[in-house]
């Protein structure tokens, strides 16, 4: 019985935790121990016997003298891996914190006054200091409208031109702030109006601008001039504000390499309708040396640009109006004239003479037995088509292809953004969403307002000042005349032309693209591009912060290894 008992209790021991092999290098190397009653001595024996096997290991080890031990190729690579990471996980961090920072508060300002032939209107841009020659920084913060006529409308009393911009200039003043004014630079650049009445009376010209630059000198910001531009150049710096606001110059890293891998084409052309002239301007897609004076050459952030652009004078809505009624009263054998673009039901009585006071119309003058023409509205959309339909001369065309008057037009290529009053006469029509109609669709859209009666179109935009709310209609049919017959838009591509008001914050015109130009805040060269966008800083940091985790676990584990994981632990 007893010796039962003393055989389960030799068991348990030996299957007992406390007596299994632990992982401890000196309980490995110590004998086992067995108690046994009355065994106080042999313990003491055990233990002096133990402190002995161990001493004798310690003075076993071999000791290391003047050098030290070598070093695995796989701990000196997780070193320099584990290095590297830290390295680049610390620079990350501090370009991102460099580099996305909120915009600075340093902002600068500039001022373009568009002097159009029907209204001069004062834009105000600004943009941060420090990014002046990143895309889309600049942005429009204000716009004012001129009371009273363009500038060229004051050549009987230029002495009134200068002071009809004071208004504005004031309103500027507030936006901009005080300590900035001196300087905030301020343009103006005049148009078609002016141009026209540079040819008609130069000596009354000069003397409009005589006027405004006085004005402008007197108001408290940085005068840079006041200038007639040339209807090259406001077809090309159209061209230069919409494909500057829609990012098309500068594209860089990821950006330019899924860029690079669409068809279509890198910029956007622009078509420019005014009240007294029309531009068109685009890169084509085929190199000729046709008409060379159509060319204009540009190296904007590092890249050649060829763009075509022709400016048509007199052919502004305004003008293409007096160029039609001139010819229609060349055919008329009383005063009265029944003309099928205005609404039925309308009536007009206008002066003969002033049909023929510019050099648009001057052509067709001749005396006639009444000075006063009644005109009466008959509201009649194809008739109005083919009477528009005379103002293209198609006939002629000394080139490979030709828009009209003989003028040289390159197959249209990509897309095109038409502004100004193409925009605010096809949205006034509801033919600007961000779907584009059909052609056929724009054409029913303006024959159906045609032909509504008079009285009913007056009742219902009553708010809309009488003169312009009556010219709609052959707007309309003008517009569609000028793109579809003039410069040749068809069915097919006729939804690539885009309707564009604002692009952002900003009015598309030509205004931007000039104060960029004469600021020089397009460089011929490309800048320098930061090195990556906020999500790639992320992304990466990410990255690098889990192969230094993982480093670093690696080496923990390698140079801290359980002594019971250890070589020559049995």
């Amino acid at each position: 019985m007893e010796r039962d008992t003393e055989m389960g209790e030799r068991s348990q021991n030996d299957l007992s935790p406390s007596r299994s092999r632990r992982c401890d290098p000196a309980s490995e190397r110590s004998p086992r121990r067995r108690l046994k009653a009355g065994g106080g001595l042999e313990r003491k024996r055990e233990r002096e016997t133990g402190r002995r096997e161990r001493a004798s290991a310690l003075m076993d080890e071999p000791k290391v003298t003047g050098t030290k031990p070598k070093m695995s190729t796989t701990r000196k690579i997780l070193l320099i891996l584990g290095f590297l990471s830290t390295l680049a996980a610390i620079a990350l961090i501090t370009v991102a914190v460099t580099q996305n920072q909120p915009l600075p508060k340093n902002i600068k300002y500039g001022i373009v006054l568009d002097a159009g032939s029907s209204h001069t209107n004062l834009y105000v841009y600004e943009w941060p200091a420090e990014k002046e020659n990143d895309t889309g920084v600049v942005q429009q913060v204000e716009v004012c409208k001129v009371e009273g006529p363009g500038i060229s409308g004051y050549s009987q009393t230029t002495e009134k031109a200068g002071p009809s911009l004071v208004q504005c200039l004031r309103q500027a003043e507030g936006v901009i702030p005080l300590k900035q004014h001196q300087e905030t630079p301020v343009y103006l650049g005049a148009t078609a109006g002016m141009r026209l009445l540079r040819l008609e009376n130069k000596d009354a010209a000069e003397k409009v601008l005589s006027s405004v630059e006085k004005t402008l000198r007197s108001a408290p910001f940085n005068f840079q001039g006041a200038r007639i531009i040339s209807g090259q150049e406001e077809g090309a710096y159209g061209w230069i504000t919409i494909n500057y606001l829609l990012g098309n110059f500068k594209q860089s890293g990821w950006k330019k390499f899924l860029h690079s891998l669409k068809s279509v084409s890198e910029t956007s052309g622009a078509l420019d309708l005014g009240g007294a002239s029309t531009q068109i301007t685009f890169v084509p897609d085929e190199i000729s040396s046709e008409s060379p004076q159509n060319l204009l050459y540009f190296r904007l952030y590092g890249k050649d640009y060829r763009v075509y652009t022709h400016s048509f004078l007199c052919y502004g809505k305004d003008q293409a109006l007096q160029q039609k009624l001139a010819r229609d009263l060349q055919s008329t054998e009383n005063s009265s004239l029944f003309d099928p673009c205005f609404h039925q039901g309308y009536q007009r009585t206008i002066s003969v003479s002033n049909f023929f006071k510019n050099p648009c119309t001057s052509v067709e003058k001749k005396q006639f037995p009444f000075s006063q023409l009644h005109i009466e509205g008959e509201g009649n959309y194809e008739k109005c088509r083919r009477n528009i339909q005379n103002l293209f001369n198609k006939t002629d065309c000394p080139y490979s292809s030709c828009s009209f008057n003989g003028i040289y037009l390159p197959p249209l290529q990509g897309d095109f953004g038409a502004f100004s009053a193409f925009y605010f006469v096809m949205n006034f029509l509801n033919l600007t969403s961000d779907d584009p109609f059909t052609l056929d669709e724009v054409a029913s859209a303006i024959k159906k307002f045609c032909a509504r009666p008079w009285h009913e179109v007056k009742l219902q935009y009553h708010q809309i000042k009488e003169k312009y709310l009556s010219e709609y209609c052959f707007s309309g049919a003008y517009i569609l005349s000028l793109l579809e017959n003039g410069y040749e838009f068809t069915t097919e591509n006729w939804k690539r032309i885009h309707f564009l008001g604002k692009i952002g914050s900003s009015d598309a015109g030509w205004t931007l693209g000039y104060m960029l130009n004469l600021t020089n805040m397009i460089p011929a060269e490309e800048p320098p591009a930061p090195p990556l966008s906020y999500g790639s800083y992320v992304g990466l940091m990410v990255l690098c912060s889990l192969v230094l985790v993982s480093v670093i676990l690696l080496a923990w584990l390698l140079f801290h290894k359980p002594k019971c994981l250890q070589k020559g632990v049995v």
